[in-house]
């Protein structure tokens, strides 16, 4: 198990690389000059040819890469062409809202989803199989902005009862998670449903049935916890999709986090800040999916036997 967690940590140094390379090639071939922008538009050439020199943006993009990789792997991100604070401190600064929100939001459509694709395949081709199914697909079918902001004009305008922005208190952090939570909720509820009847179906399940065991016992020994390993693939699947709704939704309710820290260094061309956030997201998504292959193995006896049997060969060899 030890080499095997070995392995894909060394496997995330190239997906890493070729993120931060795929983020520098893009922002540095939008249109838009940081150095102009800092000055503003009354800024002469002289002025503007300063900056760069002082920001490194004169230099060939092949050694501003080399440059910004040699800082990365000494842990410096660089400093903010905005702001000209280092980008760690940017980024630290907001990393607790952006994480919050993030981890109420799949807590949330996780409370959420389970149960009602659970319920749905108990109680199969009736209305309750079918209210779910079409709640799972109006939830998968909304655009996060246009539920954002439908939830703001419902909870802030029509029934002013929870707040349509700010951060701090429990009521400022209800309408981003719940927009959040909405999509990777319909998503687990559908995948909860096919999974649980699929394996409701195995001879296993029949044969449990036909001891006698009641009809609980059944379905959380034997059903439930062989469903599980799909939906905690799609899981974290969907966790990067709901890291990208994150940027959208912090904008949408003016949440100060990274999201929306990068929207706003996007419009300014600040190149190290947008780096080191996407990065952020990127280290972000590959715990996560290893974090999901770790949960395999508590769930899955074969994959533990396959591990032990792996290492059991190799000391016998």
């Amino acid at each position: 198990m030890l080499s095997y967690l070995c392995r894909r940590l060394l496997f995330f140094v190239p997906i890493l690389l070729g993120v931060s390379l795929l983020v520098f090639s893009i922002m540095h071939l939008t249109p838009g000059d940081p150095a102009q922008i800092m000055l503003g538009p009354e800024a002469t050439q002289e002025d503007i040819a300063k900056v760069r020199q002082a920001l490194g943006l004169d230099r060939p993009l092949a050694v501003q890469y080399l440059v910004f990789v040699s800082n990365l792997l000494q842990g410096d991100l660089g400093r903010s062409i905005r702001s000209d604070v280092p980008v760690w401190d940017e980024l630290t600064s907001r990393l607790p809202a952006t994480f919050l929100l993030a981890g109420c939001g799949i807590l949330l459509a996780i409370c959420l989803g389970f149960p009602l694709g659970l319920l749905a395949a108990c109680r199969h081709n009736t209305l309750l199989d079918t209210s779910s199914s079409m709640l799972a697909l109006l939830g998968f079918s909304v655009p996060n902005f246009w539920a954002g902001l439908m939830l703001m004009l419902l909870f802030s305008i029509v029934i002013p009862i929870l707040p349509s922005s700010g951060y701090g208190e429990w009521r400022n952090l209800v309408l981003p998670a719940v927009t959040l939570a909405l999509q990777i909720m319909a998503i687990i509820a559908r995948m909860t449903r096919s999974s649980v009847l699929e394996v409701i179906r195995q001879d296993y399940v029949r044969t449990a049935r036909a001891k006698g065991l009641r009809e609980r016992v059944v379905l959380w020994r034997h059903a439930v916890r062989n469903a599980l390993l799909p939906v905690v693939t799609i899981t974290g699947l969907y966790f990067g999709i709901l890291l990208g709704g994150v940027v959208v939704i912090e904008t949408v309710f003016s949440y100060p986090g990274i999201g929306r820290m990068l929207v706003e260094a996007i419009r300014s061309h600040d190149y190290p800040l947008v780096q080191g956030g996407v990065l952020i997201f990127s280290v972000s998504v590959c715990a996560i999916n290893l974090g999901v292959d770790i949960l395999y193995a508590f769930l899955d006896p074969r994959i533990r036997e396959q591990y032990s049997g792996a290492r059991g060969r190799r000391a016998a060899a």
